[in-house]
């Protein structure tokens, strides 16, 4: 309702302005200042449209400063954030819990080696020199395997613990956005604020050069 008195005053300020019989003060009402009468009338046409303008882009500011804040109500938008981050770390500590996917490839691509190096054991199509060589690459790439899988495991338990950190600290974290977005208001409520100062200077301005006939 507030925007609304708001908008309806800069809309009658607009309207009185623009059929207001008031004329510049430095206007001649004898016509011997034809030359000035006319510079002043440019003059305030120039600041009248200004003025128009301003209440214009004013009217959008508060437009946009009311959808802003209106929403820091609406719970699901000012939640989704925080459930984006939720599904996130429930689909990664799936994967890096034990044996999890993460889990799984390690152990699959050992498992392949394994299999390789029995298979070469009872393999009988390759001269001798050129099994040795093949059982020796193998041998080479599952302890190459085994260390790559050490190490994966230690970084899957580490970021597992980080990711249960994070969890518990999930409405910590949801009031750390709501923050930010109230930051965000303030920014629009300071905005705001010397938009509706800048109109009220050009119409001050505005109206020191208006005088009624005759005075």
């Amino acid at each position: 309702m507030t925007i609304t008195i708001v908008r309806g005053a800069l809309l009658g300020a607009t309207l009185l302005l623009a059929v207001s019989p008031l004329t510049p003060a430095f206007a001649q009402a004898d016509g011997s200042s034809v030359p000035q009468a006319r510079a002043a009338d440019d003059e305030f046409t120039k600041q009248l449209n200004e003025l128009k303008q301003t209440f214009t882009d004013l009217s959008r500011k508060i437009d946009e400063g009311n959808q802003s804040i209106g929403r820091l109500h609406d719970a699901q938008a000012a939640r989704k954030e925080i459930e984006d981050l939720r599904g996130h770390v429930a689909a990664l500590l799936g994967a890096v819990a034990d044996n999890g996917a993460v889990w799984e490839l390690g152990n699959k691509a050992l498992k392949r080696a394994e299999d390789k190096l029995r298979a070469l054991d009872a393999e009988t199509r390759y001269k001798p020199e050129d099994r040795a060589f093949l059982i020796e690459r193998w041998r080479d790439l599952k302890t190459g395997t085994e260390g790559a899988i050490k190490e994966l495991e230690g970084a899957r338990k580490d970021f597992a613990n980080l990711l249960r950190t994070l969890q518990t600290n999930e409405d910590f974290i949801d009031e750390l956005l709501q923050v930010k977005e109230h930051e965000r208001a303030l920014e629009v409520v300071q905005k705001l604020t010397e938009g509706i100062r800048d109109a009220s200077d050009k119409l001050k301005k505005l109206l020191t050069t208006l005088k009624a006939p005759g005075v």
